[in-house]
């Protein structure tokens, strides 16, 4: 889950496993796969980064896990 704020300046917490697209139209506008749409103050490149410091922080956890 990635937190994200609204262009009302509302943060949101998403589930980035259901996002199928990232457009810049002006706005940053996640499309995610119900079909359902938010549009974002940070930039697609921003999305991007929290998504990947989030599945990192998932990812190392479950490899630390099988370690031990």
């Amino acid at each position: 889950m990635i937190v994200l704020e609204k262009l009302n300046k509302e943060e949101i917490v998403l589930n980035s496993n259901l996002i199928e697209l990232i457009e810049t139209i002006p706005e940053t506008k996640i499309t995610l796969t119900s079909g359902r749409y938010y549009l974002v103050a940070q930039t697609k490149e921003e999305v991007v980064k929290r998504i990947i410091e989030y599945n990192r922080k998932i990812y190392s956890n479950l490899i630390r896990v099988n370690e031990v």
